[in-house]
């Protein structure tokens, strides 16, 4: 019988290692448990292009118009979406057949599908109160900003089955790479 050559030696103990790695686990400590399928699903509030997961609601420019105000957008991104110490949420002025990536780094105009902005709203805004808004406010101010962009006529309803269908301005060329720069600051007058 032969003995195992030097070679071979490695890889017998790099294959012990790794059984008895998967043998001595470490202890639980009693703490954690496996979520719920409930639990899952309530924690997986990622919106698809398809909006599938959108929740019922509904909501209206007009309705828009006024949780914008309300909820405090206004005094983060200005009184009609422009010149407040947030990023500007309207479009500049440019021809119609402009590239969407040349009429400034706007959401409501870069964002390739509808879904995108309502869940941006829904999960990031207002700022240091994400998530306290309704889906029907939700619904509203994206409504309310698509329409200052001119994505969506003034008498638009948003719903789960209506925002999945809206042809975003950026649709075709969402991949391309923004303006930003390393180094550049991405709100006005802060450093990061």
């Amino acid at each position: 019988m032969r003995s195992p050559s030097v070679r071979s030696l490695p890889a017998l103990v790099l294959m012990m290692l790794v059984a008895g790695t998967a043998v001595a686990q470490s202890p639980t400590y009693g703490v954690g448990r496996t979520p719920t399928e409930e639990e899952i699903r309530a924690w997986d509030i990622s919106i698809s292009p398809t909006g599938e997961e959108l929740p019922p609601g509904r909501g209206t420019v007009q309705e828009g118009a006024l949780a914008y105000r309300r909820t405090g957008c206004a005094g983060c991104h200005g009184a009609a979406g422009v010149d407040g110490r947030a990023p500007r949420l309207v479009k500049q002025d440019a021809e119609p057949t402009t590239n969407p990536w040349n009429l400034g780094r706007i959401l409501p105009i870069r964002a390739p599908y509808a879904t995108v902005v309502w869940d941006y709203i829904n999960r990031g805004m207002p700022l240091n109160r994400e998530g306290t808004l309704t889906a029907d406010e939700v619904y509203a101010i994206t409504a309310y900003l698509l329409y200052l962009n001119e994505v969506i006529p003034e008498d638009a309803v948003l719903d789960a089955e209506s925002l999945p269908k809206i042809q975003m301005p950026n649709r075709d060329a969402w991949a391309q790479v923004p303006d930003w720069q390393p180094g550049q600051p991405r709100l006005p007058g802060y450093p990061y």
